[in-house]
């Protein structure tokens, strides 16, 4: 099985790095630079444990002894700024011939990127893709032995490997891949591409990944997926998300649970129903409208229109009317008018979301989009601060609706400004400042909300 052959292969690279590691008279070190989603962050979080198991430590920076690079492709800066920062690392490992250097995750899974990196890059060590992240160890021994370049990009995934070390950002909360991929080919997007097809994981072994980390002091779980409303479409005798979302719900230990992404189109009564019911379920949803134009929409190929939208979020309010709605929206789409864009105004006045994710629309290569009639700079920027001035004033109304009430607050640290307060998340994913230390992080503590200060609260310890 590839996970007994991944756990072989990082023996071997343990017994490499402990004679390095007694030749140097220290212990050898890593970094890891993630770009991009919650899903990189949770790969990273894969690599990271997979590291310290073969027995590398966390190192400070760019000048550890192995730096990994996880990358994002969705635009096409994210690109540039990997680039830039290779030059860096090329003058640094001039210095340090014994470092290596690797690259990840999505921008590799291109292949002008792979070419580039062969014929600019050549001091770095590893490439691999999105399809084999479990894969760093056996590259890793063989860019210790064999003393070259090894690149292992994958057109697909051959079988999906979980269960090998994680070393996770916080104790108390973690991310659960629930499914890879994303077969919906949005117009802009290049994720398809780069993350291949949908492909669920089986239920069994989410639940039980998730009764593993109960068992490890998580309390709450982020079920990921680049659309987990499609869940389980390609297994047999698959459960649909709301099930698997009912069934998560139940494991002992947990508190909250919390997804992310959902796709409008694919999000069912079912699921809304599961998530009035079950308590754990955060009351928090990113729904992402991306335009409020039904033209646009469907040059964007989103398979739905602007009453679609609005429809479904009336039936989320009804069913959950203190759910905070948070969104992502596009300015400046391919062949988009004043009239598109007054329509997103609209949208956006209606609905009044907790916050949005608002984005200038970038030129992504490979993507139908890219070979559309683009919009003017001027008339995008001038469309972006006016959708930004009226996200943040209905923002800010909604999200002072919960002044004056107390609530349960998940403590995620000690305050950076102010080491007197610590800073957590209610259920509705707000961020909450209040009197306390660092023995409450991990916590789930009762506080009143006593000053909304726009996207976040000022709040005192019930």
């Amino acid at each position: 099985m590839e996970l007994e052959k991944q756990l072989d292969y990082i023996k071997k690279c343990q017994e490499i790095v402990r004679r390095s590691a007694a030749l140097k008279g220290r212990p050898l070190t890593f970094y890891i630079e993630t770009f991009g989603c919650q899903m990189n962050e949770r790969d990273s979080e894969k690599l990271r444990g997979i590291l310290e198991e073969i027995g590398y430590e966390r190192g400070e920076g760019e000048e550890s002894d192995v730096v990994l690079y996880n990358t994002c492709t969705v635009r096409e800066n994210a690109n540039t700024r990997v680039y830039g920062r290779l030059g860096k690392l090329s003058s640094i490992k001039k210095g340090s011939p014994d470092m290596i250097i690797g690259l990840c995750g999505c921008m590799m899974q291109e292949e002008q990127v792979v070419e580039k990196i062969k014929k600019d890059f050549k001091f770095v060590d590893i490439v691999f893709g999105t399809h084999n992240i479990y894969v760093l160890a056996e590259l890793l021994y063989k860019t210790l032995t064999e003393k070259k370049q090894i690149i292992d990009v994958r057109e697909k995934a051959d079988e999906i490997v979980e269960d090998l070390p994680a070393d996770r950002t916080y104790f108390f909360k973690s991310g659960v891949n629930i499914m890879y991929g994303c077969d919906n080919f949005c117009s802009y997007c290049i994720v398809p591409y780069v993350r291949g097809r949908e492909r669920s994981r089986e239920a069994r072994d989410i639940l039980r990944e998730c009764e593993r980390l109960a068992k490890d002091g998580v309390r709450e779980l982020m079920l990921l997926g680049q659309n987990v409303n499609s869940y389980g479409k390609n297994l047999d005798n698959g459960i649909s998300f709301a099930e698997l979302l009912k069934e998560v719900c139940r494991v002992d230990g947990i508190d909250r649970v919390r997804f992310m992404t959902s796709h409008p189109k694919d999000l069912s009564d079912e699921l809304i129903k599961v998530m009035a019911e079950e308590e754990k379920v955060c009351r928090h949803l990113h729904l992402p409208m991306q335009s409020g134009s039904s033209r646009i929409l469907k040059a964007m190929n989103r398979r739905y229109s602007k009453e679609d939208y609005l429809d479904l979020v009336g039936r989320i309010r009804t069913a959950m009317p203190d759910i905070s709605l948070t969104t992502d929206i596009i300015v400046g789409f391919p062949t988009e008018t004043e009239e598109d864009f007054l329509e997103t105004l609209d949208v956006v006045d209606k609905v009044g979301f907790d916050s949005a994710f608002t984005f200038i629309y970038s030129i992504r290569s490979g993507t139908p989009a890219a070979k559309m009639e683009q919009v003017d700079e001027a008339v995008i920027k001038d469309r972006f601060d006016r959708l930004l001035k009226l996200v943040q004033e209905r923002a800010a109304e909604r999200c002072a609706r919960f002044e004056g009430r107390t609530m349960d607050v998940l403590v995620e640290s000690v305050n950076r400004q102010d080491k007197d307060l610590v800073t957590g998340r209610i259920s509705n994913n707000l961020v909450v400042h209040f009197d306390g230390d660092e023995s409450l992080i991990g916590k789930i503590v009762p506080v009143k909300m006593e000053e909304c200060k726009g996207f976040y609260y000022i709040g005192k310890r019930a």
